[in-house]
């Protein structure tokens, strides 16, 4: 099934392509606008070896890991004490359905501000961005463990941090996981359109930028959108990766039932 899948998206994949290079050889738009989709792939080749933007690479990922990983450390935590504890859930929702509609790129000009170096206001902006989609999917997911199972350990004598331990959060977990690996791709765009519209010394967003202001050059910035997005892919394949090895029990209890 899994090879299958692969195969249905390199076939649409490459059908994607096929139709950019048809319009940008046949004239229906301009190709200084849209380059072929050849040339694109050409050039995004080339930067795989280009030392200069692999240092940008690896800036943006160190600020996307870091930020990431902050808000990981942070949500999980808060999202198992206000699920846990029913007043401190109440208490906190007002402020929580406040704050996270603020979308993050609004916080930029606050962000210079409080931040000399241009890593840490990536990071700060990530941390904010990826706090809510981590945090609401850990309440929900204690929220909706079963209460029977709860109720009966319980009954045997356990007391709420065992609950919590033995049955909440192993029930929580592939939910919370799936926040995480939303979270992820939030990043990611977060970290480039910051590059893009604070500045800074290095980045992919930093690149995209230097390629339009430099002349033009439109198949480099498309071919840095290109990695842009196959980053954003590997990252998804990873934890999806990780997801089905930590939580293999889960995958053969839905086979089970279908």
């Amino acid at each position: 099934m899994n090879l299958r899948r692969i195969a249905f998206g390199a076939a649409g994949a490459a059908g994607v392509v096929a139709v950019l290079e048809v319009i940008s050889r046949t004239g229906l738009v301009d190709a200084a606008a849209l380059p072929p989709a050849s040339v694109v792939l050409r050039a995004a080749a080339e930067l795989a070896v280009d030392q200069e933007f692999l240092v940008d690479v690896g800036a943006t990922l160190k600020a996307w890991f870091g930020g990431l990983a902050l808000s990981v450390l942070v949500a999980v935590p808060l999202g198992v004490l206000l699920g846990s504890v029913p007043f401190l859930g109440t208490a906190a929702r007002a402020l929580v359905e406040l704050l996270r509609p603020i979308p993050s790129v609004a916080l930029i000009p606050l962000a210079i501000i409080l931040f000399a170096s241009p890593t840490q206001m990536k990071m700060s902006l990530i941390f904010y961005a990826c706090l809510w989609p981590i945090l609401i999917n850990t309440l929900y997911a204690l929220r909706d463990v079963d209460p029977v199972a709860k109720e009966s350990l319980r009954s045997f004598g356990f007391g709420t941090p065992a609950v919590l331990w033995r049955v909440s959060l192993p029930s929580a977990a592939p939910f919370i996981a799936t926040g995480i690996r939303i979270a992820a791709s939030v990043a990611l765009i977060v970290v480039i359109s910051t590059e893009l519209i604070a500045g800074g010394f290095d980045g992919v967003g930093i690149y995209l930028a230097d390629t339009q202001s430099g002349g033009g050059q439109t198949d480099l910035m498309l071919a840095g959108a290109v990695w842009a997005g196959a980053l954003g892919l590997l990252a998804n394949v990873a934890l999806l990766g990780v997801e089905r090895v930590a939580f293999r029990w889960q995958s053969a209890r839905v086979e089970g039932v279908a």
